[in-house]
């Protein structure tokens, strides 16, 4: 820090009953120096951003094509819906069981559980018991036996 002296801004919050930190006091000198030391660099943290974007999006692509892969293996589906089911199941950021460590480490469960996710809503009603008010729960409950129906067509006899 450039700031030979710094506060810790606080300010009371009657609403939550608490301080909250509102930010933090230097001097006008010390808040010059490091905006100019950020913007000297900028150039390589865009740089470094654009690099890491690009390493995400090959981790991306492979573990698609590693998902696909298993998926292929444990279950009887054409190569497009294997890779549709591993796409929609890896998207990065979605909270979806291909993002958990189990799904990235193709746990057979994870991958077990995108298949499932990709039957629900085309080989039974899920989505209109949803629609029409059910939980969640309560659709998947409903529509069970039909899922485990068609999950032992689609599974490999090993």
């Amino acid at each position: 820090m450039h700031s030979p002296l710094s506060a810790v801004v606080v300010r009371f919050s009657r609403a939550r009953k608490r301080y909250e930190r509102q930010g933090i006091l230097v001097s006008e000198v010390a808040l010059e120096q490091t905006e100019a030391g950020c913007l000297a660099d900028s150039k390589l943290r865009a740089l470094r951003r654009e690099r890491d974007a690009e390493r995400r999006a090959q981790y991306d692509r492979d573990l698609v094509a590693q998902m696909t892969r298993e998926i292929s293996r444990l279950f009887r589906l054409s190569p497009q819906r294997a890779q549709t089911i591993a796409e929609h199941t890896a998207r990065r950021g979605s909270g979806r069981v291909g993002r958990t460590a189990a799904g990235q480490s193709l746990e057979e469960e994870a991958l077990t559980l995108a298949v499932v996710a990709h039957i629900r809503p085309r080989y039974g009603n899920y989505d209109e018991l949803l629609m029409s008010g059910y939980e969640r729960s309560e659709a998947r409950a409903e529509i069970h036996d039909e899922v485990d129906r068609v999950l032992d067509r689609w599974r490999n006899l090993r």
